[in-house]
């Protein structure tokens, strides 16, 4: 068994670099651009894959296979609905729910399908979820990490399988697996539908922490096109408001330390009616230095007040990562 503290954490190289993505992809199975200047609010068709996306993907997997296996690809050849790189990026789901092992809705179908479709077009992909119960496709690495949650430090483990081209990986503690073991759909946020668990804010913080650690410690070799840790050259797609910690997490824990320093962070907002609001004196649980607090800052009402002043983690993901992304043209149009 390894067991990894945040003291004894070490440079790591990444294995794939990045490439430039081609301005003409279908945004349909993919990034439209994966460009991360000034941060803007685009629609780049981040959603499950219907049947045609599926049957382009299956019929375009090997060749895109091909290309990549090479040294280099030829970036101004376009294929419909592949992204054309000069070489793979290391890409990073994160999520609460990911299909078939954890679904309540969209985020679960997007966190199923996109990944393969991305992984089918070169790219070494990862997921990163919960883990509700006892998989039977997933298998423990024997890999645990200390992170700090609210005022305890925590042991997590992470699980691993690798199902159609993409590393799932899970995390492991009694905050996820005694919480929701054996039980499905609304129970992963609540005891019962529309009530949540009073330490929601606790769980995703140890899920978002435990994110920024796996590409880095864990040793995959499932792929006979890559193997060993992702390393620190990534891109994180982080999903809903769960997961909006992380890129705080990556600047106050590792940035400043020098360690993932050309990581980027893509933030998909599915629901903005789930904002992740809690009292402003929680913001103290996170762990995070005082200079975050603005981008927390709410005022829950719009008219009139409604129950005063509240930390929003939606609004952190927003103003914090390097790009904000929505599933469908309508919810781009919706938020702007």
């Amino acid at each position: 068994m390894t067991t990894i503290t945040a003291s004894s954490f070490a440079s790591t190289s990444s294995h794939v670099s990045y490439g430039a993505v081609s301005s003409g992809s279908d945004p349909k199975t993919g990034f439209k651009k994966m460009s991360f200047g000034k941060q803007t609010l685009t629609h780049n068709g981040l959603r499950a894959l219907n049947s045609v996306d599926e049957l382009r993907v299956r019929i375009m997997a090997n060749s895109a296979a091909r290309q990549t296996r090479g040294k280099t690809v030829n970036s101004t050849r376009k294929t419909l609905g592949v992204i054309v790189c000069g070489s793979g990026m290391n890409l990073v789901f994160l999520g609460t729910e990911v299909g078939p092992w954890s679904k309540t809705g969209g985020l679960g179908d997007v966190l199923g399908g996109l990944p393969p479709a991305m992984a089918a077009n070169g790219h070494r992909v990862m997921t990163i979820s919960p883990r509700y119960d006892q998989y039977k496709d997933a298998w423990d690495t024997e890999v645990t990490v200390e992170l700090k949650v609210g005022d305890k430090t925590e042991i997590v483990r992470f699980f691993h399988c690798y199902k159609r081209g993409v590393d799932r990986v899970f995390v492991d503690h009694p905050l996820f697996l005694e919480r929701v073991w054996g039980k499905t759909a609304s129970k992963i946020y609540g005891p019962v539908a529309g009530v949540n668990f009073k330490d929601n804010q606790l769980r995703f913080s140890l899920l978002c922490q435990a994110a920024l650690v796996a590409p880095r410690v864990l040793n995959l070799n499932s792929s006979k096109y890559f193997s060993g840790p992702y390393g620190e050259e990534v891109v994180f797609i982080a999903n809903d408001w769960h997961t909006a910690m992380l890129p705080c997490y990556l600047k106050a824990i590792y940035k400043t330390k020098g360690i993932y320093k050309t990581a980027k962070v893509a933030f998909c907002i599915h629901n903005i009616a789930y904002q992740g609001r809690f009292a402003f004196a929680d913001f103290a649980l996170l762990n995070l230095p005082n200079e975050f607090k603005s981008s927390f800052d709410f005022i829950d009402g719009y008219d009139k007040l409604v129950k005063g002043r509240k930390i929003n983690w939606m609004k952190v993901g927003i103003l914090e990562s390097d790009k904000v992304l929505t599933v469908s043209p309508y919810n781009d149009k919706e938020l702007q």
